[in-house]
């Protein structure tokens, strides 16, 4: 899995994940909103921390530094 975010898509994704976590921990969702809230929430930051994007793998998206 080689990287393909830079830094500032890491720091969205993981900013957005820990307040998606936050809702569901916080029982400000309840249901079946919180528990999508809360499987979004884990897979953004495993992706930020991973700095690897399934989807962008796929579409060829690297928002990281070019290894040119």
């Amino acid at each position: 899995m080689k990287p393909n975010m830079g830094t500032l898509d890491r720091i969205i994704r993981a900013v957005i994940g820990i307040t998606l976590i936050a809702l569901w921990s916080l029982d400000l969702l309840q249901g079946v909103p919180a528990i999508i809230a809360l499987v979004v929430g884990i897979v953004m930051l495993l992706t930020a921390m991973l700095r690897w994007c399934p989807p962008y793998a796929l579409l060829g998206i690297n928002t990281g530094a070019r290894d040119d």
